[in-house]
C-alpha cells in the first residue's frame, strides 16, 4: 500500500511538471535515451578498435578491489603488454578526474588505480603503440540523472550537505503511568458523626483547604468540616448526606499535576541505562513526545526480570491519567561523528545503501560504508566526501528515474 501511494504521488507529480513547466525546464532524466550496444570481448570487457588496432578494457573486481586490466590485439593477433603505452582517464560527476597509468602484468597491462563506485564516468583513453597514438572516449554513466530545479523544488525533493553530526543513540522500552507517592489521599472523619453535607461532586477539581464534606459530631453535636488536604481532583466519594461516618473512607482526591512513568527495562539493556538520561515519552493521546529524564529507579526486580525505572512527567496541561501505557525511546549514548546523512535519504541500489549526491542539476549515487547510527542519523565511513549536497527528502523520486532511465553496471 505505502510503494502504491509512493508510484501514485511520483506519476501525479511527473504530469503535474509535464503540464507546468516548458521543455527547456523540464531537463528530467540524463541518462541517454538509446540504448547503444556495446561490443565486448573474452574477458567481458568493452572492446575499442581504431585501424586495425584494439584494446580490450575490463574492470575486473575477483577476490581484489575494482581495477582496469588491458588486452590488447593488432589485426587479430595478441600484442605483448609492455609494447603498448596506455592511459585511462576517468572524468566524474563535479569534475573529479581519476588519472589511472598502467603497468605490464602476465598478458595484460594492469591499472595503478581503485577504480571506487559508482562505476559513472565520461571515459577516455589513450593508447601509443609503435609510434602511432590511439584515442576513444564514452560516457559509462550509473545510477545518474537530471533533473531541472524547478522541477525538483515542484516535486518537494530536498537536500542538505554532508557534514558532522550529533548521534542520540536510544533503545525503546515499554511502561504505565502511575500517580506518585502522596498523589491520592482518602479521608475520614475526626469523630463519628452524621454526614451532614457533602459540598463537592464526583470528578470535581477542588483547591487545597477547600470544605468537602460536614459533618455533625455524635457526643458533642457540634458540625466540623472535612478539607482538602491538597489541590486536584475528586476521584472517590463514597459518602451521601444523612449517613453515619464511622471509620470507613468517605471521599478520595487526587493530585493530577504530576505523574510517574515507570519503565519495564528487561537485563539485555539495563546496563546502558543511566539515571537523568534523557527520555522521550509517546502517549496514545498525545501528537507530540514529552521530554523527560530518568529520575529513579526500584530496587527489585519484576517477575519478568524487568528493571522499573520511574520518569517524573508534568502532567499540569496534558490531562493523562494514571493506567495509561506508554512507548519510550530512552537515550543510552551520544557520539559526535565526522560525517552523517539523514536517514530519510537513504535508498537501495544494487547491493548497496545510497544517497543521491546533487552536482548542478545532476543526481547521482553514493554507495555509503555505515557506522553508528540513531533515528535521524548515520555516520558515513565511507563513499561521501564531506561538503557533498545530497538529497534528504522524497529521494524515492531521484531512484524511480533512475530506475525508469535503465542506467546499468556496464564494465
Amino acid at each position: 500500500m505505502h510503494k502504491l501511494t509512493y508510484q501514485s504521488i511520483l506519476v501525479g507529480l511527473l504530469f503535474l511538471a509535464s503540464v507546468c513547466f516548458s521543455t527547456e525546464t523540464f531537463a528530467f532524466s540524463g541518462a541517454a535515451e538509446k540504448e547503444v550496444v556495446v561490443e565486448k570481448g573474452p574477458h567481458n570487457g568493452r572492446m575499442l578498435r581504431q585501424d586495425g588496432f584494439a584494446i580490450e578494457l575490463s574492470i575486473f573486481e575477483t577476490g581484489v578491489p575494482p581495477e582496469f586490466r588491458v588486452w590488447a590485439t593488432k589485426d587479430g593477433e595478441t600484442l605483448a603488454p609492455e609494447s603498448i603505452d596506455l592511459n585511462v582517464k576517468l572524468t566524474r560527476l563535479g569534475g573529479v578526474v581519476d588519472d589511472i597509468n598502467f603497468k605490464p602484468e602476465n598478458d595484460y597491462l594492469r591499472g595503478d588505480m581503485v577504480i571506487y563506485e559508482p562505476h559513472s564516468f565520461l571515459v577516455t583513453v589513450s593508447a601509443k603503440h609503435q609510434g602511432q597514438s590511439y584515442r576513444w572516449e564514452y560516457e559509462n554513466f550509473e545510477g545518474r540523472t537530471q533533473i531541472a530545479d524547478k522541477v525538483a523544488d515542484a516535486m518537494g525533493i530536498e537536500t542538505e550537505i554532508a557534514g558532522p553530526a550529533t548521534l542520540h543513540q536510544t533503545i525503546e522500552v515499554y511502561g504505565v503511568l502511575k500517580w506518585p507517592p502522596g498523589a491520592q489521599r482518602q479521608l475520614k472523619a475526626r469523630f463519628d458523626g452524621e454526614v451532614r453535607k457533602v459540598h463537592v461532586e464526583l470528578g470535581a477539581r477542588v483547591e487545597k483547604g477547600q470544605t468537602l464534606l460536614t459533618i455533625e459530631s455524635n457526643e458533642s453535636l457540634s458540625p466540623y468540616s472535612i478539607r482538602s488536604p491538597l489541590s486536584g481532583v475528586v476521584t472517590g466519594l463514597f459518602a451521601s448526606e444523612g449517613e453515619q461516618a464511622n471509620e470507613q473512607t468517605l471521599i478520595e482526591v487526587t493530585a493530577t499535576d504530576s505523574l510517574i512513568a515507570e519503565l519495564a527495562v528487561f537485563p539485555s539493556d539495563r546496563t546502558k541505562v543511566k539515571l537523568n538520561a534523557p527520555v522521550e515519552l509517546s502517549v496514545n493521546s498525545l501528537s507530540t513526545p514529552i521530554k523527560s529524564v530518568i529520575d529513579s529507579s526500584l530496587p527489585q526486580t519484576r517477575s519478568d526480570q524487568a528493571k522499573v525505572y520511574r520518569v517524573k512527567v508534568d502532567n499540569t496541561e496534558l490531562g493523562l491519567s494514571e493506567g495509561q501505557f506508554v512507548t519510550a525511546q530512552i537515550e543510552v549514548n551520544t557520539l559526535e561523528v565526522q560525517l552523517a546523512v539523514k536517514r530519510t535519504g537513504l535508498q537501495a541500489f544494487r547491493d548497496f545503501t545510497v544517497v543521491y549526491a546533487k552536482v548542478g542539476e545532476q543526481y547521482e549515487v553514493r554507495m555509503l560504508e555505515l557506522g553508528e547510527q540513531d533515528a535521524e542519523w548515520i555516520e558515513v565511513l565511507g563513499g561521501l566526501e564531506p561538503g557533498t549536497e545530497y538529497v534528504t527528502e522524497n529521494s524515492f523520486i531521484i531512484k524511480a528515474d533512475i530506475e525508469k532511465s535503465g542506467a546499468s553496471h556496464d564494465h
